[in-house]
């Protein structure tokens, strides 16, 4: 087989980190205790109707320790698997922007100070990037590599407005132009499944992310958890699941558009077992993985090949 991006067919995160630290590189998933303003009326209530009730932070430490506490306990439970790896301190939980710029500054210089951390991710929405917010994690990307992570799921308006995610597209892009301008990479996260879409839908934000100047995208598969506005709309019958089989070759056929130059920061989503109601075959998280390197193999699929520019 032909090597693009060590032996896998795509641009992977792993890659990526290892090219540019020199080691494994792990992430430590933080709680900061913020909130987000579409839960709390600011925007909107209820949240994104996917959103767990953790904030989409639901593998992130304990909101109610400090950062340097939930960063060490994360860091212990990581070194019993593997040694000598460099981290990302990752803001995941909730909107990570989402507070006054002193309270930003104190909770983001801890994680930073933390020993081996390399970089720092921020997960926040683009509708939560003033101007000086946009102007501190530029100084913290001038200390250290940063990315900022954009929950856009879809270029779609009106799925948008279905999910009640809160913004229109012109906001994320105009967030894009915001960080792009002072060189900090930006992440996107896309879901794949929302109500009322089809393939064509999910393949054409990928052509659009492909096309914006982004660095990096995270693809997801719809997830139905407990206590989400979402389980009223499997209750009406207005949600259809793809199969692990459907997932996988639509995932092949996205990376086939992918920008080859975007890294690839993840293919599948997590959600706990506990609340996961649908589907169950998204927990096979490592066979899902296997089966798209297979059908990237089998089908002489790698990242670009469709990319149209």
């Amino acid at each position: 087989m032909l090597l693009f991006w060590g032996d896998k067919r795509y641009y992977t995160l792993n890659y990526y980190l290892r090219q540019k630290f020199g080691s494994k590189v792990f992430k430590i998933c933080l709680d900061g205790g913020f909130s987000c303003p579409n839960r709390d009326g600011t925007i909107g209530t209820g949240g994104c109707i996917f959103c767990s009730e953790k904030g989409s932070g639901d593998f992130a430490g304990n909101r109610n320790m400090s950062i340097h506490d939930q960063f060490q306990n994360i860091k212990k439970a990581m070194n019993k698997k593997w040694k000598n790896g460099k981290y990302i301190a990752y803001f995941q939980a909730y909107t990570n922007t989402y507070a006054p710029v002193s309270v930003l500054r104190k909770k983001y210089e801890e994680a930073i100070q933390e020993e081996g951390v390399v970089g720092l991710a921020i997960a926040t929405r683009p509708d939560c990037l003033g101007e000086d917010v946009v102007n501190l994690i530029s100084e913290f990307n001038k200390k250290i590599y940063t990315w900022v992570e954009l929950g856009l799921q879809t270029s779609n308006d009106s799925t948008a407005l279905t999910i009640n995610r809160g913004y229109k597209l012109n906001v994320f892009e105009d967030a894009v132009k915001k960080l792009r301008k002072r060189n900090i990479d930006v992440v996107v996260h896309i879901i794949f499944g929302l109500p009322g879409e089809d393939q064509n839908d999910m393949l054409d934000t990928v052509k659009y992310v492909s096309n914006i100047g982004i660095q990096g995208v995270k693809f997801h598969l719809l997830h139905l958890m407990k206590n989400t506005t979402l389980v009223k709309f499997y209750e009406d019958k207005k949600l259809k699941f793809m199969t692990q089989e459907e997932y996988v070759s639509l995932i092949c056929k996205a990376l086939s558009y992918t920008n080859p130059n975007i890294v690839i920061h993840r293919l599948t989503g997590d959600a706990p077992r506990e609340s996961l109601i649908e589907p169950k075959w998204s927990l096979k998280k490592w066979e899902i993985l296997n089966d798209i390197d297979k059908c990237l193999s089998d089908n002489n699929i790698y990242q670009g090949i469709n990319y149209g520019g």
